[in-house]
């Protein structure tokens, strides 16, 4: 083998292997989510797939140290990528009876450890097949490997950067497969007539093309009626109605999570019952006609951004959206129109609060995942930063999910707000007033830049709102008793083990750990 020839076929096999690598976190968020367990899994095991795949592809090539050795390996690495998209509908959505870390771990080995195994064979072998003497072995292997490399880096800066956008996954891992055979056909030695070329074609074209069109087809439900990836997520828009199955909805889908439902003909519609509590303290601190700003970290569909446009005609509303596509589909198929007030920014929330200029009344995070938590919108030196751009006396609502009586990151989260806002300045709402028998449940966690009276916030529910109130003031004393006696940390930006304080409560409402299975 020329040393041209193993130069290309390292960089494709090496750019292949990053871009399944990179594609791997996408493939299994709307399963498993995007955490440091999903990144862990997927490492370690194409990194073990790879070590033992060059163990295995030196033994082999030192047994059948020919071209047609090194076609077939490629070949097997083609066919096993293109086996990636129907496992992991096979395996990834399995409610195996384990931790969420093992469950993770077992789903990544079973889908990815394969295809890295076969491609690791690829470098041991072309490496045997272009050495001649080993009067320049060193400078050989070091120029194969130099290119295998390059080919690496370039795959996950294409990968990171346009492929998913452009591609989406699916069509992504399609193409490495067939750049894998493509390889393998010609220069792996493995037909010795045009013949058995033509004749391999033959079969392969239309297998693939009917890979492509059973296995590769997108989940559609029935009500679902739109599929997009974008950088940042799976998005999917369902058909569904209101729990009083008056209203006609529209839910927005990100990987695992309902993240909004929207009410095309109807603003005014809140179907999530935490949104309802952002709307009785808003009720609360503003009279409709109140000129506030208020600032969302986390726009989603747009609900309760859209809700405050209708009902406060003279509020100022940013929303910060990482996702631009997800702006885009709001604006395209969920109502909002071009000419709204709501002013939307596109990037990471954090960095838009350490730039941002403005003062808001009115603060709302609301950027957590299902199966994931952006733990830098969670820690101490963020609450500070959220602090800083918010008036005297404004106030900050976070909606968080866990286990009322066991979890950890509510006490933790909560724990860490006081340090920068006060023991005083931090409460917690509740969407059920039965505290005990609440078990996983959703809490509104409330901050003050100022003095927070909540006692003057139930007067308002029990005298103004009365049976059309949400909100459930969980009592001082339980949430001292949270705060004292459940375990909990404050969270820095150096220590931040929000995947760990949060997996039980993902284990126990999605039936991972035997015990609650």
């Amino acid at each position: 083998m020329s040393l041209l020839e193993a130069y290309i076929i390292m960089f494709i096999a090496s750019f292949c292997s990053l871009v399944i690598e990179m594609v791997a976190g996408r493939i299994l968020a709307p399963f498993v989510g995007v955490s440091i367990y999903t990144w862990t899994s997927i490492i370690g095991v194409i990194l073990a797939g790879i070590s033992i795949g060059a163990y295995i592809g030196g033994k082999l090539v030192d047994r059948f140290p020919t071209r047609k050795t090194l076609g077939w390996l490629l070949l097997i690495s083609g066919i096993t990528a293109l086996s990636i998209i129907p496992l992991t509908g096979l395996i990834a959505s399995y409610r195996f009876p384990v931790s969420l870390m093992l469950r993770i771990f077992i789903v990544t080995s079973i889908i990815f450890f394969i295809p890295g195994c076969v491609l690791g064979t690829i470098s041991p072998v072309v490496v045997r097949l272009t050495l001649k003497d080993l009067e320049n072995a060193g400078n050989v292997i070091g120029k194969i490997y130099a290119m295998s490399t390059l080919g690496a880096i370039i795959g996950t800066f294409v990968t990171g950067f346009f492929l998913i956008s452009w591609m989406g996954t699916r069509m992504i891992i399609l193409t490495m497969g067939i750049i894998l055979l493509l390889v393998a056909l010609f220069s792996g030695s493995l037909f010795r007539s045009k013949k058995a070329i033509a004749i391999f074609l033959i079969i392969t074209i239309p297998g693939i093309a009917l890979i492509h069109r059973y296995l590769y087809r997108v989940p559609m439900p029935d009500r679902t009626y739109f599929y997009k990836e974008s950088d940042y997520y799976t998005i999917k828009l369902t058909r569904t109605v209101s729990s009083d199955l008056k209203t006609q909805l529209e839910a927005m889908v990100l990987d695992n999570l309902i993240h909004s439902y929207v009410a095309l003909k109807d603003p005014m519609h809140i179907e999530y019952e935490y949104e309802r509590i952002y709307a009785d303290v808003l009720k609360w601190r503003f009279r409709k006609d109140t000129g506030f700003k208020s600032l969302t970290i986390g726009g989603g569909g747009y609900t309760f951004p859209r809700y405050m446009e209708k009902y406060y005609p003279k509020a100022h509303i940013d929303v910060v959206e990482i996702d631009p596509e997800v702006t885009k589909i709001v604006h395209d198929r969920l109502g909002l129109p071009k000419s709204t007030r709501i002013a939307s920014y596109n990037t990471d929330g954090r960095w838009f609060v350490m730039n941002c200029k403005d003062k808001y009344d009115v603060v709302f995070t609301d950027a957590y995942n299902d199966l994931s938590i952006p733990y830098h919108l969670t820690t101490k030196e963020f609450a500070q930063q959220l602090k800083d751009i918010m008036n005297p006396d404004a106030i900050l609502m976070s909606n968080i999910i866990d286990n009322f009586h066991k979890g950890a990151f509510l006490p933790s989260y909560m724990k860490t707000l006081r340090e920068v806002f006060g023991d005083n300045n931090v409460r917690l709402i509740s969407v059920s007033p039965d505290f005990q028998n609440t078990r996983i449940s959703t809490f509104i966690v409330i901050a003050s830049n100022g003095s927070l009276d909540m006692k003057a916030f139930r007067r308002f529910i029990d005298e103004e709102l009365k049976v059309h109130a949400t909100s459930a003031i969980v009592p001082e004393n339980l949430v001292e008793e949270l705060l004292t006696k459940r375990y909990s940390i404050t969270i820095r930006d150096d220590h931040a083990p929000v995947d760990n304080l949060i997996a039980p409560i993902f284990e126990e409402r999605f039936g991972y750990n035997r015990k609650q299975g």
